[in-house]
């Protein structure tokens, strides 16, 4: 099945963009890449590294003109980083470019998915159900704000995901 347009999927990490982004990049036909992965390779260094040597803010510099390049080409389905709605460009630039999709998912299950993840720097030598409800604080309302579709993908595996978001864009697309 082949959809215009660009699918761009924001959430918290753990949510399951990667994963499912790839299954849904399958589905409808489209380039699967991730903000984050497209990063590091240009880079050549890791997340965590990047953060240890530029902070957040050097990171999220980065991340934002990622996004503006990734998010102008056609026919793809993006994965972006947990943090990237934090800045007003991203926002805009998702929202103008492609179909925003908040893949939703419980602290819970953001804790357990992330569990024996070591490339995450926001969730090192730290309580991470702790982290995760202070970033949701934050970025949740923002997600929230900015999604054309919200998906819950606790207790789901990322093909029936995947699945309900073709479902819902054919939904939007005949109204």
């Amino acid at each position: 099945m082949n959809m215009p347009g660009n699918i761009f999927l924001i959430g918290p990490m753990g949510a399951g963009k990667s994963t499912i982004g790839r299954h849904l990049a399958g589905m409808t036909r489209k380039t699967f890449l991730d903000a984050d992965k497209e990063l590091e390779s240009r880079t050549g260094a890791s997340i965590p590294l990047i953060f240890e040597i530029e902070g957040e803010d050097g990171f999220r510099k980065r991340e934002t003109g990622i996004i503006d390049e990734l998010t102008r080409l056609k026919d793809l389905v993006l994965a972006t980083g947990g943090g990237a709605v934090l800045a007003e460009d991203n926002r805009r630039m998702l929202h103008s470019r492609g179909t925003v999709v908040y893949l939703a998912a419980s602290i819970d299950t953001l804790v357990e998915r992330t569990r024996h993840d070591k490339n995450r720097p926001l969730l090192q030598n730290t309580d991470r159900r702790k982290k995760f409800e202070e970033l949701m604080a934050v970025r949740d309302p923002l997600y929230r704000q900015e999604a054309d579709y919200i998906i819950d993908t606790d207790n789901r595996s990322p093909q029936s995901v995947a699945r309900e978001i073709v479902k819902q864009l054919e939904q939007g697309a005949d109204s």
